[in-house]
């Protein structure tokens, strides 16, 4: 296994965090991105810098705000500045909100669409050059079983952003293939624990409209319930990060087009191998089947 330059991006906590350890404890040199790295998240990083350190591993600070072009492309040209090149770009920054879909105005939901979506979009503009220049490289997405299999309600805003992401992905692996630029999707599922994911999650602010939801009170506290029932005492996050460790290491042209990590399997597993199915039928039928990532389900 060679060494691999990573940008990874929302990596002050939950699977990014996570994805950065493992990452660098694997071998590579992997920089770890998120806003105001010199201000309110200067802790954050300076905890995972001092881990980093204290074990003789690779992890290195920049800052990126995935709303910004300008933050983009000068982190992507602070890396190519220190290390001549990208290998791996983790698209994991995003933002979950939570509550009645209709309570959520049409620039809240921008503001979804803008993290969850236009972000990735951002920082692929400002790392692709650099990669379709070299002719190599990995955007390895972490897109959500909400996009396919079965999920809960009061979460539509969240879900249809990461449903759009997920479409940019798929299109984007037929447009980059003869560049040399492959594509891994990684689908984590629902977790209960190990992530600021639900605890740190939005809320509408028209709280007259999501109050005259209160008949559903108490619905998604039954859910998380039953969600944490169903999920076996093993259902770590860490898991998803072992996972895009173990894609990073596989040999160019042998990494899985998608990955579950599902400990409830809400479906998307069973759907997803059915879809990879379908695609890689109509890509054939259709001529494209040179563009074609190898359909591997893990």
């Amino acid at each position: 296994m060679s060494k691999s330059v990573i940008l990874v991006t929302g990596a002050s906590a939950g699977i990014g965090n996570l994805t950065v350890r493992s990452l660098a404890q694997a071998g590579h040199s992997v920089y770890a991105s998120m806003r105001d790295i010199n201000g309110k998240n200067a802790p954050k990083m300076r905890e995972l810098q001092d881990w980093s350190f204290s074990r003789g591993l690779d992890v290195r600070a920049v800052e990126l705000d995935v709303l910004s072009q300008d933050s983009a492309d000068a982190a992507a040209a602070k890396i190519i500045s220190e290390q001549g090149h990208i290998d791996v770009v983790v698209h994991n920054a995003g933002h979950l909100v939570v509550g009645p879909t209709e309570a959520f105005t049409p620039e809240e939901m921008i503001k979804v669409f803008d993290t969850n979506v236009l972000g990735a979009q951002r920082v692929n503009r400002a790392t692709l050059p650099y990669m379709r220049e070299r002719q190599s490289g990995l955007l390895l997405w972490v897109s959500s079983t909400t996009v396919r299999g079965g999920f809960p309600p009061f979460m539509g805003p969240y879900a249809a952003a990461k449903a759009a992401m997920d479409s940019i992905a798929v299109t984007q692996s037929y447009e980059l293939a003869r560049f040399g630029i492959e594509t891994s999707i990684m689908v984590p599922g629902a977790f209960t624990r190990g992530t600021d994911h639900f605890p740190n999650a939005g809320k509408p602010a028209d709280r007259k409209t999501a109050d005259a939801y209160a008949r559903y009170e108490g619905l998604m506290d039954q859910v998380g319930a039953r969600l944490s029932a169903l999920s076996p005492a093993d259902a770590d996050p860490q898991a998803v990060a072992d996972e895009m460790t173990r894609i990073v290491n596989l040999p160019a042209g042998q990494r899985p087009f998608r990955s579950v990590v599902d400990f409830i399997d809400d479906g998307a597993a069973a759907v997803t191998e059915v879809a990879e199915g379908v695609r890689e039928e109509f890509a054939q039928r259709i001529g494209i089947d040179d563009l074609l990532h190898p359909a591997v389900i893990a």
